[in-house]
């Protein structure tokens, strides 16, 4: 086999995630074509897709299909008719199922705004211009996955739990980032109140002081982020932060593009990877093709830099980037639904432009 040629897990789930990943591959089989390397797709089931049809939401042969693959493509879970299943059977369950079964423990998801994009963000052009900034979400430990974790009738326990290794290993993901960034990390927590807020602090300080010393570090209560996230992100770096703070950051951070169909991510473990748009499934406009399918996009573009494939990853972001410069948007950015792409047509432009850029 071409030592050029990647195998890759689809996971195209619930909802949208179908529509979205059909775009990405579309994309991502184009770029490899122009690049000369091969891409081979494996599609396997997650999420309510997987309980309808295995009755298991992160089934043991989508689990084998992942550890075989060079890097997975996840679509999204979820959806209204899964709401009542028991807690085992439910689409959620799968994902974090997976991400702790792959240890794919940071999870990165950039948020860059320029020009064209801050004219359609809800806050101020001015404000939001410019920002740069990438979120380093610790994800396989924190209160989505510590015990004790139960409900009954009267009670609801969940317990945020950090050990110092999970800390170690997630802070020094962050900082050796920033190095390659603008040599800054701001690590968000609330150590003011939560115990396990204060043994985070105190670890990611000791791991730059003892590794990264050459990197500028503040920390940053929660609450205070989330405030400066909105009155003036260009601040920020890199953020790193546990499970749940990252969880609500990052997507807190879609409002400064205008939408959570602009936002990818990945998520990297010692051995796995797994890339997936930050969107959720959207069930709403699910079979519609009003969707945007950006995020999926670039999430394979930075499953391709993860790849060693860097120039072909940066044409796919060049022509997303043209993409929305000349206009052609989908309906969660159009000032007009009635002149908003259809998910397939907006695939079609981007494609339109990485051939253009090639030739």
């Amino acid at each position: 086999m071409n030592p050029s040629t990647y195998n890759i897990t689809l996971l195209p789930g619930d909802g949208i995630g179908p529509e979205v990943v059909a775009e990405a591959v579309k994309v991502l089989s184009r770029v490899s074509e122009l690049y000369d390397f091969g891409l081979l797709f494996e599609t396997a089931l997650i999420g309510g897709a997987a309980v309808d049809d295995l009755a298991n939401p992160y089934p043991p042969q989508t689990h084998e299909a992942c550890k075989r693959a060079d890097a997975v493509l996840l679509g999204a879970v979820g959806g209204p008719k899964y709401d009542t299943l028991p807690k085992a059977l439910r689409p959620e369950t799968g994902l974090l199922s997976m991400r702790k079964a792959l240890d794919v423990f940071a999870n990165l998801r950039p948020v860059a705004v320029d020009g064209v994009q801050a004219a359609r963000s809800p806050l101020r052009p001015e404000k939001v211009a410019g920002t740069d900034l990438l979120v380093v979400r610790e994800l396989v430990g924190g209160i989505y996955f510590g015990t004790p974790s139960y409900r009954n009738d009267v009670e609801g326990v969940s317990t945020m739990r950090y050990t110092k290794p999970e800390i170690e290993r997630i802070a020094r993901i962050a900082f050796a980032t920033a190095r390659d960034r603008r040599n800054k990390v701001t690590s968000v927590d609330k150590a003011n109140v939560l115990a396990v807020s204060q043994l985070w602090r105190e670890v990611v300080q000791e791991v730059r002081d003892a590794e990264f010393e050459d990197v500028q570090l503040e920390h940053m209560y929660v609450d205070n982020a989330a405030m400066q996230l909105i009155l003036n992100p260009r601040q920020f770096d890199v953020i790193l932060t546990g499970n749940l703070f990252g969880d609500i950051l990052s997507d807190a951070s879609a409002v400064l593009p205008g939408s959570l169909g602009m936002l990818p991510s990945a998520s990297i473990g010692e051995s796995s990877s797994l890339f997936e748009p930050i969107h959720g499934s959207a069930p709403d406009i699910a079979g519609k093709g009003i969707a945007n399918p950006a995020a999926a996009i670039l999430s394979g573009a930075m499953m391709l830099d993860y790849l060693g494939q860097k120039e072909a990853a940066a044409a796919i972001r060049n022509a997303v980037a043209n993409t929305l410069l000349d206009g052609f948007v989908t309906s969660d950015l159009a000032s007009d639904v009635v002149l908003a792409l259809t998910t397939s047509a907006f695939g079609d432009e981007v494609i339109k432009r990485l051939v253009a850029d090639v030739e």
